[in-house]
């Protein structure tokens, strides 16, 4: 890894907390001799110098140089190897006043830390064996996490649970890459028995590697989240049942027809789901130029939207536009029909229509499920193995790609050496999963998207 664009042994520093006023905030540093250059700054350099492993010390950063106190402070010292990084480590708890923070970071790259690149924490915990790439990815998701279910997700593959099925298909592939290179290196007759191979661990692996790429489209909505859209006529209750959905008033809710003449939004959380949730204006053909655009945009969004939550009025049942809406869309897999003022409603609800008051909150509980069930098709607990990660998924696909050549190649009788290179293709991209093959350009990229600080 000599080739990185930075020394992964230099003492490095960086605020690992918000840029923002604080009642506490997190200074972390990491490197060699990080606890020596630590100890220049701090109140009682012999007690930081002389400590052991996790234990945490009170007193005062210094300046050096006037040697006016900077800031009270708790500092947590780590040694090497049990620390985040895997080396010598010191991280400051001091008050969070940004003046305060600022001027110990210049304090600390005075005596000999420089900052810290994005994401080099975690690259150098990585690099030190603390942990294997998917776990690396994880942490950053775990911060992105958008709903609690995504970070249970994210906080599962931090645990290792990627690294072990990934390390279960690549045994499989090891020990059926052993029986080829036998029948590579040695004839038949000098191997005796029955040397017919089996094609079981093969599909076995495959089927493996297909479970986890079927996984990466349910592990993405949870991670980044869907965009599900309110639509219908004007004075349908789609105001109404925005503010339900917030538990709040956010929307403007009047009797009036075209109240809502441009789209609201609110990002929500549906069984985990993390949902951008947009109030679109009531579809009708209008005259007045601000209603007609607010209409435009919504039609924009409806379109664009993973899931559209169809509102009816119940009072006055389905007009003739909803009726078309209805036979046209009612099969989809990206709409739902909601009949709502079912407080307020003596009509027959059409079948396959599901029932709701905005007033009451009576079904919401069912939409709420019926929204989970169109997006995902299965309830997730948060302890399943799903993979948010695009090149995860791609290296899966390439390694599934691989054993099919492998499958296909042995079931034809082609050559063993067409069969030991397909095969080492396949582990070369199961190893780029966990990074015991990467490039130094593939590093760069994944820990660059990194906050300063992880």
């Amino acid at each position: 890894m000599e080739d990185l664009n930075y020394d992964t042994d230099e003492p490095i520093v960086a605020l690992a907390t918000a840029w923002s006023e604080s009642a506490l905030a997190v200074i972390r540093t990491s490197g060699k001799d990080s606890i020596k250059l630590f100890s220049t700054v701090f109140s009682n350099p012999v007690a930081i110098i002389d400590s052991k492993g996790f234990t945490i010390h009170y007193g005062y950063i210094y300046d050096p140089g006037t040697g006016n106190k900077i800031d009270e402070v708790t500092a947590a010292v780590y040694r090497n190897p049990k620390s985040y990084t895997g080396q010598d480590s010191v991280e400051v708890f001091c008050h969070g006043s940004l003046p305060g923070i600022e001027a110990i970071i210049t304090i600390l790259k005075d005596a000999g830390f420089r900052d810290a690149a994005p994401g080099e924490f975690t690259m150098r915990a990585f690099l030190n064996g603390k942990m294997d790439l998917s776990q690396a990815e994880a942490v950053v998701e775990i911060v992105q996490s958008k709903s609690r279910q995504a970070h249970s997700l994210a906080l599962n593959r931090l645990s290792g649970a990627v690294y072990e099925r990934i390390n279960f298909i690549k045994k499989k592939l090891v020990d059926f890459m052993s029986l080829i290179e036998v029948q590579l290196d040695y004839p038949d007759d000098e191997i005796g028995g029955d040397t017919d191979i089996s094609i079981e661990p093969v599909i076995e692996a495959e089927r493996e590697i297909s479970k986890l790429i079927e996984t990466y489209r349910v592990g993405k909505i949870f991670h980044d989240g869907v965009t599900v859209a309110l639509a219908g006529g004007t004075n349908a209750g789609k105001s109404s049942l925005f503010n339900l959905f917030l538990r709040e008033d956010r929307s403007i809710v009047s009797d009036i027809n075209g109240t809502t003449r441009d789209y609201i939004e609110s990002w929500i959380t549906v069984d985990g789901i993390p949902v951008r949730l947009f109030d679109t204006a009531g579809l009708r053909e209008a005259d007045h130029p601000v209603e007609k655009e607010g209409i435009r945009r919504s039609e924009d969004i409806i379109k664009n939207a993973a899931l559209v939550l169809y509102i009816i009025d119940g009072i006055t049942g389905m007009t003739d536009e909803d009726k078309d809406i209805f036979r046209k869309q009612k099969d989809s897999d990206n709409y739902l029909f909601i009949w709502n003022k079912i407080d307020n409603s003596s009509l027959l609800i059409p079948e396959g229509v599901l029932a709701v008051s905005a007033v009451t909150g009576e079904g919401l509980s069912l939409i709420e499920a019926a929204i989970s069930s169109k997006l995902t098709g299965i309830h997730i607990s948060g302890t399943e193995l799903m993979i948010d990660s695009l090149r995860q998924k791609d290296l899966l696909l390439r390694a599934g790609e691989s054993l099919k050549s492998v499958k296909d190649s042995l079931i034809n009788n082609i050559s063993l050496d067409a069969v030991a290179m397909d095969l080492k293709d396949s582990l070369d991209a199961i190893g780029e999963i966990t990074g015991e093959v990467s490039s130094v350009d593939i590093l760069n990229n994944i820990f660059s998207g990194f906050c300063v600080g992880k």
